[in-house]
């Protein structure tokens, strides 16, 4: 198994995320994304609206920018790039370019994401993992899951998506430990400001408490 520079292979799936000890936001009764931005008109899509869109299923790696590595996961979901063309971009406003895409969870956690990055092949809107519903310790009801990219990418929880057609302002730009706007994991991209050589080894000294920590907030999960 050859993994990402600076990653090792950690022992199950573990809930990493900025709630830390808190746990998981309930589910609504009716889940739904909202989807807006530069578009014509605003759409919400409900859990059986997305069900009629083809469904995909992707074995991958998750990969945390702490430094270890969820292998062969099984996801299922769909396709960002079919949500995309197929009911984000007949309402693309008239002359926008569409540049970057912000993803916001029940948490209020955000990402922002290159539409490239978000347009590969291998990125999903994800509702099960190994065969199962996603619980709250992974992102229920439903989560981005780009495996080309660290972990804070992938939001948890996720309930709506908005398309900028320049790069938002980020909430953790002016932090020392701010994320890498693309955040490749094959390119090492961990820190805004610092080669992922160089952070790599405080990264991996925080993966113990915080896994800790973020143990205490967890519901009772199979894996």
């Amino acid at each position: 198994m050859t993994l990402p520079p600076g990653q090792r292979a950690a022992e199950g799936f573990p809930r990493f995320g900025t709630h830390l000890h808190h746990p998981p936001p309930a589910v609504p009764a009716d889940p739904v994304i909202e989807i807006g931005g530069a578009l014509t008109e605003s759409i919400t899509l409900s859990l059986e609206d997305l069900a009629q869109l083809p469904r995909q299923e992707r074995k991958a790696d998750f990969h945390c920018v702490a430094g270890w590595s969820a292998t062969d996961l099984l996801w299922e979901g769909t396709s960002f790039e079919v949500l995309y063309r197929t009911r984000v971009e007949p309402l693309i406003e008239p002359g926008a370019s569409i540049s970057h895409v912000v993803f916001e969870g029940l948490d209020g956690f955000k990402s922002i994401v290159v539409l490239e990055d978000a347009l590969a092949e291998d990125v999903l809107i994800a509702d099960r993992l190994e065969g199962r519903p996603l619980d709250g310790n992974h992102g229920a009801p439903l989560r981005l899951v780009s495996p080309s990219q660290y972990g804070f990418i992938s939001t948890k929880h996720l309930c709506h998506i908005e398309f900028h057609t320049s790069e938002p302002p980020a909430a953790d730009r002016l932090s020392p430990i701010s994320g890498h706007p693309r955040a490749r994991v094959w390119h090492e991209e961990r820190n805004r400001y610092l080669p992922g050589r160089i952070v790599r080894p405080v990264y991996h000294w925080l993966v113990a408490p915080i896994r800790a920590l973020s143990a205490r907030g967890s519901v009772k999960s199979p894996l």
